[in-house]
């Protein structure tokens, strides 16, 4: 008989790393979330949420998974990467032991549905899936014909028109996952966060006619791995191309520093999978951003 796998539960992101390092390093893409979300809290101190944990899941003292739980938002949904069907079962039941209930569970499938399912059963409720997503890799970038404009990096003088695009793009991704009312998301992009990204060059704009219409953005490289986004155009400013050339131009920047390249998108949003796969991009794994309704 195959033993039940183990779960180790961290309060301090610093040792989590400092076990799961090997298993990060050794998927880089599948964890980038993790890790940069990981290494972003070790950095820089307590998470503005009423939960901040991780978990390591072993199976016969090898790691088969890890999850979190960070987010700033309600319903303060896990996120879990590709577990074993007993470890993704085992994590729900941990939680109800601890009585903590899930609001959601976003992360690989199947083990982000596995979670969820199971801890419907146990608390009682349905589960509906908010977003279906897909994370995507770069393999060789195909740079789109010419688009009128220009790329920059931002500057302290675009804080504000920054800030107002990460707020305009959460907002639209938490309406399509049905949880438009949550505010929590605004706090996390205050002024401070928007100066350090621009101190490291992680916001770039697209300029045309002397005017600002589209945000690019990138994650900190975590194990060699960069995450493109939000990518932000504004609704009046759609069809001209600007997302394809601010994502190749960041795309193309981040390879010459010898970092991979990877984004998540909306598998129910035909045009800007269509967009990234012919800038080169290709499917890596599905994923489900889940919603536990009692």
């Amino acid at each position: 008989m195959t033993p039940a796998p183990t779960l180790d539960f961290y309060t301090d992101p610093a040792e989590f790393l400092a076990a799961a390092d090997g298993y990060l390093g050794a998927h880089p893409v599948l964890m980038s979330v993790v890790a940069s979300v990981t290494g972003r809290a070790a950095e820089h101190g307590p998470l503005k949420t009423p939960y901040a944990w991780w978990v390591v899941a072993r199976a016969e003292g090898e790691i088969v998974g890890v999850a979190m739980r960070t987010a700033p938002f309600e319903p303060y949904p896990l996120y879990v990467s590709p577990l074993p069907e007993a470890a993704a079962v085992e994590l729900a039941r941990a939680l109800y032991e601890r009585g903590e209930h899930p609001g959601g569970v976003n992360g690989s499938l199947p083990a982000a549905r596995l979670v969820a399912e199971e801890s419907a059963r146990l608390w009682g409720g349905t589960v509906e899936t908010a977003m279906a997503t897909r994370l995507w890799e770069l393999g060789d970038l195909v740079v789109p014909a010419a688009v009128p404009g220009k790329a920059r990096l931002a500057t302290y003088a675009d804080v504000a028109i920054c800030r107002a695009w990460f707020r305009d793009f959460g907002r639209a991704a938490r309406e399509q996952s049905g949880n438009a009312d949550s505010a929590h998301g605004e706090e996390h992009h205050d002024e401070a966060d928007m100066r350090e990204r621009i101190d490291e060059g992680r916001i770039l704009l697209w300029e045309d006619a002397g005017e600002v219409v589209h945000l690019t953005a990138f994650s900190a490289p975590a194990f060699g791995v960069a995450r493109i986004g939000p990518v932000y155009t504004p609704k009046a400013r759609w069809g001209r191309g600007y997302a394809s050339a601010a994502v190749a131009e960041v795309a193309r920047r981040l390879l010459e520093a010898g970092v991979r390249v990877c984004l998540f998108t909306d598998q129910d949003n035909p045009v800007s999978n269509h967009v990234y796969a012919k800038l080169g991009f290709r499917p890596v794994v599905d994923m489900a951003n889940h919603t536990l309704v009692r």
